[in-house]
Parts: C-alpha cells; structure tokens; sequence
C-alpha cells in the first residue's frame, strides 16, 4: 500500500490502566501485520480524575475501589497471564502509589510535539515504569527521566512540569473523549472515524486497520464522513 494510504490511529488512553498496556503491545502487533505506514498519536484519558495530584496509597485505593484484597487478587491474576502473552511483566505488588496522571499526559503531549517516535517511546517508557518497575509516574523526577530516555530534553520538561502549561489543553482533550462517548479505554480510532474499544487482539486489530486503509484508498471515509 502506497504512503499515501497510511492511515492514523489515535489511541485514547491512560498509563495506569493495565488493558492500555496490553493493547499498546497488541497494536505493535497488528501494525507489524499489516505491512504499510501506520502512524500512531497517544490521547490523554483519567481513570480516576480525583486522585490528589500526589498520589494516593495504592493498596488503600485499590481496597476502596473493588472492596477486598480477594477481589483484587482475582483481577490481578486474570491480567497478568494476559500481559505475560505480550511480553509483559506485571509487578501489581511493587506499585505504591496510585499516581494522577494528568502530569504524565502533559508530558505525552509534549512528546507529540517532539516526533511520532519520541512519543511513542515516552509511553512505553511510562507503562513499563508503573507496571513492570512500581515506578509513580506521577512524580515529577520520574516524568522527567522518562522523557530525557525517551529523547526529550528533560530540564525543559522539569521546568515546565511545576506550571500549569497544557493543563488545560489536556483537559480539554479528555472531555472531548468523553463527549465522544468514550467512556473506557483503550479505544483506537482510526482516521478520526471508526473506534475499536478495549484492547482486542492483534488479528481483529489488524483486520479494522486494513479495512479502513482500503476504504480510504477507494476514497469512501470523505463518503462515511459526510
């Protein structure tokens, strides 16, 4: 397929959710599959808005959110076989703190404007800190790190972290998802125009993302959008 038939994904999505990560390595996945350009932009999403800026004691949140430790047992050990089919390493009982990650969308934001790849990078970088490594991605010195990996200037993202700079852009962004009817993430949308929720498999993943390349190659999204 020629360049010009490349087509975008935007992945609405936060750093916290696990299903996020798994999907991020399925699209990998799915995008290696399909053999043509696939440009991917990472869109903010906040699980839990109301998280004070930072952080709260993971396991007392978790106990509030789902009730027992039994019940929190039972979602982790269906998630990590998932994650180990991906080649992830989930670390639940290394993560202590439940971090607001409206600063790591800030920063994802930023990378954007970096480049495709450093964005790309950035959150990788960020999932694998959370959930392979307990990292909070909601301090500021681990935000800050990433983003020099990731090939960022990290003194400009720490002198820009402490300032509301994208506070409200990024804001603006996540009510925009849910006005969208974006109510769990990952979602993909591809071309802006057709959304694949949760995170599917890399064959279903694939499959969406050809049939929307081939349906704007034969020029029929300007069509569907109309």
């Amino acid at each position: 397929m020629s360049a010009e038939n490349s087509i975008t994904v935007d992945v609405v999505s936060d750093v916290v959710c696990p299903w996020c990560f798994i999907g991020q390595k399925r699209l990998d996945k799915a995008i290696a599959a399909v053999g043509f350009a696939v440009h991917v932009r990472w869109r903010p999403f906040q699980l839990d808005p109301t998280i004070p800026p930072a952080g709260m004691d993971r396991r007392q949140y978790m106990l509030g959110k789902f009730g027992s430790e039994e019940r929190i047992r039972e979602i982790h050990a269906r998630i990590e076989p998932l994650g180990e089919a991906e080649g992830i390493h989930f670390a639940f009982g290394a993560i202590k703190v439940a971090a607001n990650t409206l600063d790591a969308h800030r920063v994802i934001r930023w990378a954007g404007a970096a480049g495709e790849d450093v964005q790309n990078r950035l959150v990788r970088r960020l999932f694998q800190l959370n959930f392979e490594e307990g990292a909070n991605i909601g301090d500021h010195a681990v935000l800050a790190k990433a983003a020099g990996e990731a090939g960022m200037d990290a003194s400009v993202v720490e002198t820009l972290l402490p300032t509301d700079a994208d506070v409200e852009a990024v804001r603006n962004e996540i009510a925009t998802a849910s006005r969208m009817g974006i109510t769990g993430v990952p979602c993909f949308l591809l071309e802006g125009k057709y959304a694949v929720m949760g995170a599917q498999d890399a064959d279903t993943l694939a499959d969406a993302i050809r049939q929307v390349a081939q349906a704007k190659a034969r020029g029929e999204l300007e069509t569907a959008a109309g």
